[in-house]
């Protein structure tokens, strides 16, 4: 993590303790006396120095500590903890290893103690692959078959959808090695990949049935689908990437990572929609095709309904006769829900967010009860006193003035480097690593640092997990408000040259604004002031992940422009063929309301099935994405953007002279290869009449 305080001092480490500062993977297994008894009692002491001798001689263990002798004992002696040293890194600890450690706590059991494990060994990971994949596909799946009322056009989404997600998978397996990729950016890829390749492959064929109703050929409709839904696509899908790949100018590592991974998913939906979708459609033309549009194609009769009196414009007309009613409902509603937001809290759990049915939660509980709550997450400082006259005693000064801070409840003896220039101790706090109090006495001793150091002539630095992860959650914070700017004004630019007006935009990117503060107010009521949060299976409530915030900003932007791109370039389209701006809005719902609706409830879905991961990052991604495309999709596209549009009139589509001589012009509903399709179809009507316009 560059850039932070903590890094620093963690480098400075590895720089002056070569080789002592192992980064092999750590596990640690507690001990705890029945009620009324000590663990250093005879018959317990037996039993823990035995589970500990077998979890020496396991497999990859480099070492395995007797609490005994390493004073890990609590005070009242009712709990102990061994701390397990493997000799290779954590994504290359066996799942035999770990069976290992398991049948040794077992044993320890069996003598009558309480014992639990806990610590990043013993994450296996998981990733992708379980019942919330399968959950999203079977909604997704019932919304498809209701919307096109065909197995055939609903399988068809969903198995290019599973086609590019497998490539997905398989290429980032394949580099997640070389490029340190962890389970939690696999999992974001495919619920990503899953989401968008459904969404695409529905726009693409929703827009071929369309175009075969019209009576066209199955190549005609198949290239106009792809030159039209797809170039709306193509556009979608880059506004996702950019935002994904944005994320990498935030300067997390771990953040980029997941970045590009999922934005890399997000690609192959785009390239599958552009290539698959159009060959499953040359291999059988009618089979996405509805029964009766079967039967029409097979006679060479047209099937185009008036579709004058669907939803989209029962809606789009409930809406516009009531524009401010709605536009005010709408805006109040998603910022009382945004309200939360201002109590934002970002850290990073560990062990304690985890369900309590889990040994490594269970473990987490028993250290914080048996050796108080900062036990869990330890403050290492990192003295440097090479300029020192004498070091030795720097570092004593240091250490007591450390010690003396409001809120350090110990410190341990320091150790010094072979040269004797640099040492490193440990400091307890007396709360919790993820509680404010926490963060709050860190930022104190750093404040109080120029004084210490000019007493002890030497200086040093603050690491260690739980200040690393204050440090993340800081420089996340300070990144969060500049990356919405950057995401917003891309968002503008973007539109300005799509729609080729200034309004539209400008309404667009407020709206993004809205539903992402509002989905963002959700999380934090949710899931760290606790409301509903057992409904969710949130067994501890908390700070919200570091990371999670500016990543669902950067998806839900992309996710937002998608819909915007669907339902108004139908309106713009209609507009410039000459409706008014009212009989323009009902155009646009008519034509692209439902097929929009289904989408989102596919994102929806897929999105929510996500909520059942037992990772705490995935669980709270799932639900804050879900939150975001129900927001942005209904309120903000469905009722916020068509009751704007009513109020503006004329003045939504008005762009100055100057302005539209400088900006390109992009067709992204293929306009132009409507027209010469049309062109072409009358130019084939007079074939015989001139053999030379058949040539052409």
């Amino acid at each position: 993590m560059p850039g932070i305080e903590a890094q620093k001092a963690y480098d400075l480490a590895q720089e002056r303790f070569p080789g002592a500062l192992a980064d092999g993977a750590t596990a640690r297994v507690v001990f705890v006396a029945p009620a009324g008894q000590k663990v250093t009692a005879t018959d317990n002491r037996a039993a823990v120095e035995k589970a500990v001798a077998e979890l020496a001689d396991g497999p990859q263990v480099d070492k395995a500590d007797d609490p005994f002798r390493t004073n890990s004992v609590s005070k009242d002696a009712s709990t102990a903890y061994a701390t397990v040293t493997y000799d290779v890194k954590v994504t290359d600890v066996t799942d035999a290893s770990r069976k290992d450690l398991w049948e040794a706590v077992d044993q320890a059991r069996d003598a009558g103690l309480t014992v639990e494990a806990g610590g990043e060994a013993l994450d296996s990971g998981g990733g992708p692959g379980g019942v919330s994949e399968v959950v999203g596909i079977s909604v997704a799946a019932v919304v498809l078959l209701m919307t096109f009322g065909s197995l055939a056009a609903a399988g068809l989404p969903l198995l290019t959808a599973l086609v590019g997600v497998a490539v997905s998978l398989f290429s980032i397996t394949l580099v997640a090695d070389i490029f340190g990729l962890s389970d939690t950016a696999s999992t974001l890829a495919v619920m990503l990949g899953l989401a968008v390749g459904i969404d695409y492959a529905l726009f693409v064929v929703s827009r071929y049935r369309e175009e075969r109703a019209k009576g066209r050929t199955p190549q005609e409709a198949s290239g106009l689908a792809v030159g039209t839904a797809g170039s709306a696509v193509v556009f979608a899908g880059l506004t996702v990437v950019i935002a994904l790949v944005g994320l990498s100018v935030v300067g997390i590592p771990m953040l980029t990572k997941m970045g590009l991974a999922a934005a890399g998913a997000v690609v192959v939906a785009v390239l599958v929609a552009l290539t698959l979708v159009p060959a499953l459609f040359g291999m059988w033309p009618n089979a996405a095709l509805s029964r009766a549009s079967r039967k029409a194609a097979a006679k060479g009769h047209r099937t185009e309904a008036s579709a004058e009196n669907n939803g989209g414009t029962r809606w789009s007309r409930f809406v516009l006769r009531r524009p401010v009613p709605v536009l005010l409902l709408s805006v109040v509603g998603l910022g009382a829900i945004a309200v939360p937001m201002a109590n934002l809290q970002l850290g990073m759990p560990g062990d304690e967010a985890k369900p309590t049915s889990t040994s490594e939660r269970r473990a987490y509980d028993a250290l914080a009860e048996g050796f108080g709550p900062g036990f869990n997450g330890p403050l290492t400082v990192v003295v440097d006193a090479k300029g020192a006259s004498d070091a030795a005693g720097a570092v004593k000064t240091i250490s007591k003035a450390v010690a003396a801070a409001k809120g350090i409840v110990a410190v341990s003896p320091a150790r010094f480097n072979d040269a004797g220039d640099t040492a490193i101790f440990k400091a307890v706090p007396s709360t919790a690593p993820t509680d404010e109090k926490t963060k709050d006495l860190v930022k104190s001793v750093r404040a109080e640092r120029p004084g210490i150091e000019a007493e002890a002539g030497a200086t040093f630095q603050v690491t260690g997990t739980t200040a690393v992860n204050i440090d993340i959650a800081d420089k996340v914070q300070a990144a969060l408000l500049p990356y919405l700017a950057v995401v917003i004004g891309l968002a503008f630019v973007l539109l300005l040259v799509v729609f080729r007006s200034v309004l539209v935009p400008v309404k667009a990117a407020l709206g993004f604004l809205l539903s992402v503060l509002a989905a963002l107010g959700s999380v934090v009521l949710v899931f760290q002031d606790g409301h509903g949060a057992e409904l969710l299976g949130v067994d501890q409530t908390g700070p919200i992940m570091t990371l999670m915030p500016i990543f669902l900003v950067g998806i839900v932007f992309g996710l937002a422009m998608d819909y915007e791109v669907f339902l108004v370039s139908r309106m713009r389209e209609a507009y410039v063929h000459g409706d008014r701006p009212a009989q323009a809005i009902t155009t646009g719902f008519r034509h692209s309301a439902r097929v929009v609706v289904a989408a989102a409830l596919i994102m929806i879905a897929v999105f929510a099935s996500f909520i059942a991961e037992t990772d705490s990052m995935i669980k709270m991604i799932g639900f804050g994405l879900a939150v975001a495309v129900l927001f942005d999709a209904f309120v903000v596209r469905m009722a916020i953007v068509p009751a704007v549009l009513a109020l503006l009139g004329h003045r939504a589509w008005l762009l100055p002279g100057w302005l539209e001589r400088l900006l390109p012009r992009v067709d992204i509903e293929g306009e132009a290869l409507t027209r010469r399709s049309a062109e072409g179809a009358e130019t084939n009507g007079h074939a015989a009449d001139s053999p030379a316009e058949v040539r052409i």
